[in-house]
């Protein structure tokens, strides 16, 4: 059993998001399940799984440069009643392996876990062939995918907990890196559905998703010494929506921001602005997050900076847009 506490909380943010699910959390998992395989193509050292591969050779496939085949030894694996686990970089998964995705896994309704890593800026210098801007959107618009997106590294595993439960497939977006802010420092109950609501603020609501959560909470502190009292909501269940929330949050706020390590297109800001349409007298919506272009390539750092993702820009952009 994975407890989240101070201690284990600074273990899992050194090793990030991917590092803590498949150095610790897919290693209890296998020592308690035998069924229990894990998949990946050709990245099972730069996602930190050379502990499980050690542990658990047997339970391990490498299906080498071949996502699409290896999403098929997924479903098949889930045929036979195993409890598969396929990841490589979110850039791969969602749009290489977009058709199997669609057909294994929504469409026969398969169960799997399907972890796309590095989502966001964080492959750094690799360019845009690596960096995913625009997995959510892809994802989330398949029938019967849960999509996921935690915001730190202790979340990422306690979300993983619960994504070996379900029985429908899951998408994960694991997003930052190495050293990866905390933001949970302690046991809680995540749900596939739900959100959390880190901050009070009747002003102005930020909904977050991914690692820029740790942005927004900088971002709200500096609002906050302005005069404008901003709330702050991790939302990491991205399909299905905490719509209950959400509708709680707008109707008691003057306006409402969504931030996104991911394009303003068709993300967290899409799905927030498909549960606001469906109800009227809502406030406005601002999506701040990826800007519509291809960016050259550069460090993760001056990559956020570009696309207004830091928390001074974040402050910056919704005190103009109130």
């Amino acid at each position: 059993m994975i407890a989240l506490n101070n201690i284990s909380a600074r273990t899992f943010s050194r090793l990030g998001q991917r590092g803590a699910i498949f150095g610790i959390a897919a290693c209890e998992a296998a020592k308690e399940d035998s069924k229990f395989i894990l998949l990946t193509a050709d990245l099972a050292q730069l996602s930190g799984m050379d502990r499980f591969v050690g542990m658990f050779p047997e339970q391990f496939v490498n299906a080498g440069i071949a996502e699409q085949n290896m999403l098929g030894m997924t479903a098949g694996l889930s045929v036979e009643g195993y409890h598969p686990v396929a990841s490589t970089y979110a850039t791969f998964l969602s749009m290489r392996g977009c058709e199997q995705m669609r057909h294994y896994f929504g469409y026969m309704h398969l169960k799997a876990v399907l972890i796309g890593s590095g989502a966001g800026f964080s492959q750094g210098y690799s360019g845009n062939t690596h960096y995913t801007i625009e997995d959510l959107s892809i994802v989330r618009a398949i029938p019967n995918l849960i999509v996921l997106s935690p915001a730190d590294a202790g979340a990422a595993v306690l979300l993983f907990c619960e994504a070996l439960k379900s029985d429908s497939a899951v998408y994960m977006r694991l997003t930052g890196g190495l050293n990866s802010p905390i933001i949970y420092k302690e046991d809680r109950q995540f749900r596939i559905g739900g959100s959390v609501k880190l901050r009070e603020g009747p002003d102005v609501a930020i909904l977050v998703t991914g690692t820029v959560v740790d942005s927004a909470l900088k971002a709200a502190e500096i609002l906050g010494n302005d005069g404008i009292s901003a709330s702050v909501t991790d939302i990491y269940s991205i399909k299905p929506i905490d719509k209950q929330r959400i509708l709680e949050i707008a109707s008691s706020s003057k306006a409402l921001f969504t931030v996104e390590e991911h394009s303003t297109i068709g993300g967290l800001g899409g799905a927030v602005s498909e549960v606001l349409a469906k109800n009227g007298n809502m406030p406005k919506l601002v999506r701040l997050g990826i800007r519509d272009n291809f960016d050259l390539a550069g460090s993760y750092e001056s990559l956020i900076r570009q696309n207004r993702l830091t928390p001074e820009l974040i402050a910056q952009d919704i005190r103009k847009n109130i």
